[in-house]
C-alpha cells in the first residue's frame, strides 16, 4: 500500500476515535460530576532504509479535564459537592474508586451510598453510617457529619497521588493505580451537586471541525486510490 494511504488511514482512525470521545462528552453534558475527555495525538516516524520515511499519527492518549463544573443548589440533605481539588471515594466490587458525583443517600442499612449503591467512605476508608432516626443532618465544610448535633462521621476527600495515571472506568468513576491521599483542608458543600464540566457549544463546534477533517481525509484517500489505479492501468498497458 502507498505510504500516503498508510498515513491517511492512521489519521482517519485517530479522528474517528476523537469523534467518539466528543460524542460521549456531549451525551454526558448533564451528568453530575462528569469530567470531559480529550484525545492527544502523537506522531511516529518510521525510517525506511533506502527510501522515504513514513510519518503516522495516532490518537493513543485520552485526557481528562479537571476544570471544576458549576454548582447547582439542590437543598438535598445528602447532596455534597467539593470546591477545589479532591474526590469522594466509594467502595465498588472492584475496589476503591474516586468520583466527583456527590449525589448520595442512606441505604436500608443506614450506610451512605451513591446512586449505584456503592458505599461512600470516610477519611479513614470506612463506610459512613447515618442514624435512621436523626431529625437533622448537618455537614461541615471539612466534610464532618453531625446527626442532631452529634458528630457521626466525616466524608473523606481524597486526591490521587498521580492525576496523570487516573483511569476512567465509567462516566464518573476513576481508578487511581498509584493510590490516593487524604486532602488536609477540603471544602465540602451540603445541598449542592457539581455539574458536568462539559461545554456543549465548544464540543459541538469541535465535532464539526473533526467531521470536516475526516471528510477531507476520506476525499484524499479516494483521490489517491484512483491515482494508483490509473497508474497501474497505464503500466499494464490496459
Amino acid at each position: 500500500m502507498d505510504n500516503a494511504i498508510y498515513t491517511s488511514l492512521t489519521r482517519q482512525s485517530g479522528l474517528n476515535k476523537q469523534m467518539t470521545v466528543i460524542a460521549n462528552n456531549i451525551a454526558n453534558a448533564a451528568t453530575t460530576g462528569f469530567r470531559a475527555e480529550g484525545v492527544t495525538f502523537t506522531e511516529f516516524v518510521h525510517a525506511v532504509p533506502g527510501g522515504e520515511s513514513v510519518s503516522m499519527a495516532k490518537a493513543n492518549v485520552q485526557t481528562t479535564s479537571m476544570v471544576q463544573g458549576a454548582m447547582t443548589k439542590t437543598n438535598g440533605t445528602f447532596d455534597f459537592a467539593i470546591e477545589g481539588d479532591g474526590f469522594f471515594m466509594v467502595e465498588t466490587p472492584d475496589g476503591e474508586r474516586l468520583t466527583r458525583a456527590g449525589n448520595f443517600t442512606p441505604n436500608a442499612a443506614g450506610d451512605l451510598v451513591n446512586l449505584d449503591g456503592h458505599m461512600v467512605l470516610d477519611a479513614g476508608g470506612a463506610p459512613i453510617f447515618i442514624p435512621p432516626d436523626a431529625a437533622s443532618i448537618d455537614v461541615g465544610s471539612d466534610g464532618s457529619i453531625s446527626a442532631d448535633g452529634v458528630l457521626v462521621g466525616q466524608v473523606g476527600v481524597f486526591e490521587p497521588v498521580d492525576r496523570n495515571m487516573l483511569n476512567r472506568e465509567t462516566g464518573v468513576l476513576f481508578e487511581s493505580p498509584e493510590g490516593s491521599e487524604i486532602v488536609a483542608n477540603p471544602s465540602v458543600l451540603q445541598g449542592f451537586v457539581e455539574n458536568s464540566n462539559v461545554n456543549p457549544i465548544d464540543q459541538i463546534t469541535r465535532m464539526i471541525q473533526v467531521q470536516r477533517a475526516y471528510e477531507m481525509g476520506q476525499s484524499f484517500m479516494e483521490t489517491e486510490d484512483n491515482r494508483i489505479r490509473e497508474a497501474m492501468k497505464t503500466l499494464s498497458g490496459q
